[in-house]
């Protein structure tokens, strides 16, 4: 199999078995399309379907949002993990209604240049929005291209300068081919060439993978960093800080008391709030108390 029918077949898979995801097929503005990128970095895309709906229900430009009042913007974020993403959102609005008249710019140098954009968010924006002809690399396409077509594992850590020419390389020189191939490559890699258990037997490029002609060399190995253990650390004990005060009624305080039940160690639990009024998630109190920011 070449690379000609690699692509045809990803092409055909990802038509008949592509998920539903409401930002997907033309659907969404393409600022409806930066949010779900933003909410789905390090989240399951099953977690973030009805945040993403609420949301931009709630909120469906960038000028509705950049107007929000913060604490609804920390409260709508929920459980998705890694608050002060919401809030960087929010800065995004605020430059994208201010500087460019509430529409998204199309050019890579001025999406990576808003608050809290980065090369993936700014490229997958540009493919899966504008339909720019782009490389978009994630975790799950540098580890279907590495696998696919070096037949080794792609660690994990930064993308190499390898990783990056294989992406560029690989991508068809026809724009719409090209979007579709970085949106069926992912796709495969969320779904089917996963990590751990990648499903081989259903892959529709399996007989052109170098990977399983090798007999997966080092499938299962640990990552370049390990995962971070969740139980007692500090993202637990801000992420409880944040629930409590997201229980709340608008505009209520929670008492110094009350605060101090959330977490045993209250050096643990102090430090952890002092951290979230740096990022200004919470206001601290002259009383001891806390809220979301007004």
């Amino acid at each position: 199999m070449n690379d000609s029918d690699i692509a045809l077949r990803l092409s055909a898979w990802w038509e008949a078995h592509a998920r539903d995801l409401p930002w997907r097929f033309g659907r969404a503005t393409p600022w409806g399309v930066l949010v779900s990128e933003v909410m789905s970095q390090q989240t399951q895309m099953s977690r973030v379907v009805p945040y993403w709906q609420e949301w931009m229900n709630r909120w469906p430009d960038a000028r509705a949002l950049a107007a929000a009042p913060k604490a609804e913007v920390i409260t709508a974020w929920g459980r998705l993990g890694y608050p002060r993403r919401a809030l960087r959102l929010q800065e995004c609005a605020r430059v994208v209604s201010e500087e460019y008249s509430d529409e998204l710019p199309h050019t890579y140098d001025a999406l990576i240049a808003l608050p809290g954009i980065g090369d993936y968010t700014a490229s997958a924006v540009l493919s899966f929005a504008f339909g720019q002809r782009v490389a978009v690399i994630d975790t799950n396409i540098r580890r279907v291209l590495s696998r696919v077509f070096t037949g080794v594992e792609s660690r994990g850590g930064s993308a190499s300068p390898a990783e990056r020419a294989l992406a560029n390389r690989m991508l068809p020189e026809s724009v719409k081919r090209s979007v579709t191939w970085n949106q069926s490559v992912m796709e495969l890699g969320a779904v089917i060439c996963t990590a751990k258990s990648p499903l081989c037997d259903i892959c529709p490029i399996a007989s052109g993978c170098a990977f399983l002609k090798a007999d997966r060399p080092g499938l299962g190995e640990r990552r370049t960093r390990p995962r971070q253990r969740f139980q007692g650390t500090d993202r637990q004990v801000r992420g409880l800080v944040l629930a409590a005060l997201r229980e709340l009624p608008a505009h209520e305080t929670l008492a110094r008391k009350n605060v101090a039940s959330i977490w045993k160690d209250q050096v643990q639990l102090d430090a952890c709030i002092a951290s979230l009024d740096d990022d200004g998630l919470v206001e601290m109190l002259p009383d001891g108390s806390l809220r979301l920011p007004h």
